[in-house]
């Protein structure tokens, strides 16, 4: 270690009030090589920290708090009075039955398990609605934002919890509350002498800085664990060991004797050089509680309303007479379904739902344009961060409101449409129900979850030839990647099944039905979007041309339109497959 290391050049510098992360409570010491504190060479770093919050009519009383008050022996536990009073373990005593405080993190002791737990104030769980996720506390309702951490040593034990600042202050502000801080940093090394180290021109000195106060001590190892000692040795010579119920009565000289020993211990030879700096802090709040109370948002953004590229606060948006639709790239679909528990439904052909951690669902159409179109409202009233996302996508009115939007939103009527996408993973399950009904078989060999498959098997997915080519790829991995190959050679009458794949014996079938040509014509969307999916990895301008061809794609169609083209061109062929096997069923 070196000079500021032991004088904490750099931390005695920062704050807690303008760091991210805030010390709820901490006991972290870590050492580094040698364990036995007497010996040269022994390393050890500590932090630790308490902290309560404060009315401010008790601010005065709470000014005087510190470190031993707050810190290293204050532990947050209830405490039941002999006369029927009661303090409950979220209640800071600053004397016996006079609660001034706030506590946010509780000790619970486990003397049987030999473990003592930290528990984070349920209160403040609640009100930022937090969930506990292995060592963390997230917030959904905010992309599932971590608020809260706590580490763990090696063995499982809670060393700190801290809590994003911005949270606090939010819960703080709801509160009416300010935390104070109040920490202790300690820093020692054994060396065998200060003569060639980074410490030897350092003296002990003790001073006031940045608000705290450190002190340098540097000792001879042999001052502090070495000296003179002195034992003294008391015993009962009074009870005879033979009797049955033996009873001692009241101690004085004639039924006791002792010893008593002294000498002197020489103590380790070495220098422990350590540097302790001491501080107390308040973290304010700044009188804003989105999350807790509700607050306005000042920082909300603004949307193109307009034509001529007008925008409106979404302040005044968040009206649900408004009247007004926003317009949106279609790439807000995709950045939406990034984030964790967002998901999309389908309701007609051009209509749908984003379902996200806000808990609304906004309804959504598109238009000729390819443009999202969304209501006003159903956007201005989303979360702040989710409005955000949605801005980015923003652009001026185009291609006009979506037709099954506006039937829906004006005319109170559903057009009587499906999308591309629900019609693809219908056409499959009837496929399989006519292989199960007819052939008392399988056709897939393993199960998807259609919930999160239709999140990556959509037109939105499909931007660029890249993307649609990933589309592809997805779509062999839900139907001819889970074809149950084993059956179908059972079913199977071709002579060289054995070496047929997975589309060819499905054609192979069919063609048992409906010959050979009409079989392949059938089948060959799906073998083009197979050739896709190789395309993916292995592209070459002809093959792809010649596979977007088969599958029936329009190359002169946007991609989105050429993604909507592949999942309905595929499901289709798959719906035909079972029409000509099996008819009306």
């Amino acid at each position: 270690m070196d000079k500021d290391w032991i004088l904490y050049t750099g931390e005695i510098r920062r704050i807690f009030s303008n760091a991210t992360w805030v010390p709820l409570r901490a006991y972290r010491s870590k050492t580094y090589g040698i364990t036995n504190v007497m010996d040269v060479g022994y390393v050890e770093d500590f932090f630790g920290c308490g902290a309560v919050a404060f009315p401010p009519r008790h601010r005065e009383i709470a000014e005087q708090l510190s470190w031993d008050d707050l810190g290293g022996s204050h532990s947050a536990r209830p405490e039941a009075y002999t006369d029927g009073y009661y303090s409950p373990i979220d209640e800071y005593e600053y004397n016996d039955k006079e609660p001034i405080g706030i506590e946010f993190v509780f000790e619970q002791r486990q003397p049987v398990i030999g473990k003592t737990i930290w528990i984070l104030n349920p209160d403040l769980v609640v009100a930022l609605g937090l969930i506990k996720e292995e060592n963390n506390w997230v917030r959904p309702e905010e992309d599932f934002e971590v608020v809260v951490r706590e580490t763990l040593d090696e063995n499982g034990t809670q060393q700190l919890i801290e809590i994003k600042r911005v949270f606090l202050l939010d819960y703080l502000a709801a509160r009416n509350l300010a935390l104070r801080l109040s920490y202790y940093r300690q820093r020692v090394e054994n060396v065998f002498a200060l003569k060639g180290t980074p410490y030897e021109k350092l003296e002990s000195f003790r001073d006031e800085q940045h608000g705290g106060r450190f002190e340098l001590l540097i000792r001879d190892l042999k001052d502090i664990y070495g000296g003179s000692w002195a034992s003294f040795h008391v015993w009962r010579t009074d009870i005879d060991e033979e009797d049955d119920a033996p009873k001692m009565g009241p101690e004085d000289d004639t039924n006791t004797a002792f010893e008593q020993s002294q000498g002197v211990r020489a103590g380790p030879v070495g220098v422990r050089v350590e540097g302790e700096f001491w501080r107390d802090e308040w973290i304010e709040h700044q009188g804003l509680s989105l999350r807790v109370r509700g607050d306005v948002d000042r920082s909300l953004p603004s949307f193109i309303v307009d034509t001529d590229g007008t925008r409106e606060a979404s302040a005044r948006l968040n009206n649900q007479d408004v009247g007004c639709w926003l317009w949106f790239r279609p790439s807000i679909i995709i950045e939406l379904l990034k984030h964790r528990c967002f998901s999309l439904k389908w309701y007609t052909a051009e209509t749908g739902g984003i379902r996200s951690t806000s808990g609304y669902i906004t309804h959504f159409g598109l238009n000729k344009a390819d443009l999202v179109t969304v209501y006003a409202y159903d956007i201005a009233r989303l979360a702040a961060w989710e409005q955000h996302l949605w801005a980015g996508h923003n652009v001026a009115p185009d291609g006009k409101l979506s037709m099954e939007l506006y039937l829906a939103q004006v005319k109170a009527q559903v057009a009587s449409t499906h999308s591309v996408e629900k019609l693809f993973f219908l056409s499959i399950q009837l496929l399989e129900q006519g292989f199960r009904k007819n052939f008392d078989v399988n056709l897939f060999n393993q199960d998807i979850d259609e919930a999160v498959s239709v999140q990556q098997i959509n037109r939105f997915q499909s931007e660029s030839q890249a993307s649609l080519l990933r589309l592809s790829k997805d779509i062999i991995r839900v139907f001819s990647d889970r074809l149950n190959v084993s059956e179908l050679r059972k079913i199977s009458t071709d002579k060289n099944k054995d070496k047929l794949g997975s589309n060819k014996l499905l054609q192979s079938i069919l063609a048992q039905k409906v010959g050979e040509e009409k079989a392949r014509q059938t089948i060959g969307p799906i073998v083009g979007a197979y050739d896709l999916r190789v395309g993916d990895a292995h592209p070459t301008g002809s093959k792809i041309g010649e596979a977007l061809q088969l599958v029936g794609i329009d190359q002169s169609r946007s991609y989105l339109q050429q993604g909507e083209q592949l999942i309905h061109n595929v499901g289709r062929a798959i719906w035909e497959v079972g029409q000509l096997l099996f008819g009306k069923e």
